[in-house]
């Protein structure tokens, strides 16, 4: 079952306790997931039982004029629409944002990313669920995708904040807990990368400090070079792995990374005169 199915199948058992908040869940469902058809309303599947449910509870015929009235569904220009006055609390803008959800939605697995979508033949019903979802700040964006205006948060946070809208609590613990996943693989990784970095530039450097060395011995020899800096030299040729500092302990007396560093610079400028002069 994808993650978008496993939200809907927990807000299909998610009955509202209110009439109030029945209304406007049952309001969206009808509004959005069905037809009207010779004055009678038409839906299938898990969404029409949910339909069914809340009807009963409500005591309510949806295909009478006194269902529909309850409903405030009213019709505005060339769509049907719902009255404001139904989604005039927050507990029923939270159920109307749910029953909008569960006949439209789809929301990614955020396994795969962050993704939440309502897609709208209407944009004043786009514009409708936008207002509703700022109301709990959150900032959905709008974009025309052929005949359809599509609604979509793609703010993992803020997706989050819509599951809490909707009721979908247990959908949320199950986020949040990939969430927290991703966020330390990600940052392992990004320390892993760090320190392979790290390790890499440290190689190269000791590297090149030890071909620095074998050019100064090839064309002048050991003697060459001051005896601070010939003691670093042939410490760092019997060491070509240790960090500088470790390489530091091995002189007599010890020496502190930083003046192991300025002594090894220094060898290297030597070879790169020599190497000048060669030319």
């Amino acid at each position: 079952m994808s993650f978008s199915s496993k939200v809907k199948d927990e807000l299909l058992r998610l009955i509202p306790s209110a009439r109030h908040c029945r209304l406007a869940e049952l309001s969206a469902i009808v509004l959005f997931s069905g037809r009207m058809q010779g004055g009678e309303y038409s839906c299938s599947g898990e969404t029409r039982k949910k339909a069914d449910t809340l009807c009963k509870l409500l005591s309510l015929d949806v295909d009478s004029e006194e269902g529909r009235a309850a409903l405030k569904l009213v019709r505005e220009g060339d769509a049907v629409t719902v009255n404001t006055m139904l989604v005039e609390r927050a507990c029923c803008k939270q159920a109307f944002i749910r029953g909008t959800f569960l006949t439209l939605g789809s929301l990614t697995d955020p396994e795969k990313g962050y993704h939440f979508e309502l897609p709208f033949i209407h944009e004043q019903h786009a514009e409708l669920l936008k207002r509703l979802l700022m109301d709990f700040e959150i900032q959905p964006k709008l974009v025309k995708r052929k005949r359809y205006t599509v609604l979509y948060v793609k703010d993992s946070q803020e997706i989050v904040d819509v599951l809490s809208v909707m009721g979908a609590y247990k959908s949320l613990m199950d986020m949040e807990n990939v969430r927290i996943l991703k966020d330390v693989k990600n940052r392992v990784n990004r320390r892993v990368n760090c320190e392979t970095a790290n390790l890499e530039k440290t190689v190269n450097t000791a590297v090149r400090q030890a071909e620095d060395i074998r050019y100064i011995e090839k064309v002048k020899g050991f003697s060459y070079l001051p005896e601070n800096l010939r003691e670093i030299a042939m410490v760092r040729i019997e060491n070509p792995d240790l960090p500088l500092k470790e390489l530091g302990m091995l002189l007599d007396p010890p020496l502190g990374k930083s003046g192991v560093n300025h002594r090894l610079r220094k060898i290297s400028e030597i070879a790169n005169e020599i190497r000048e002069e060669q030319q």
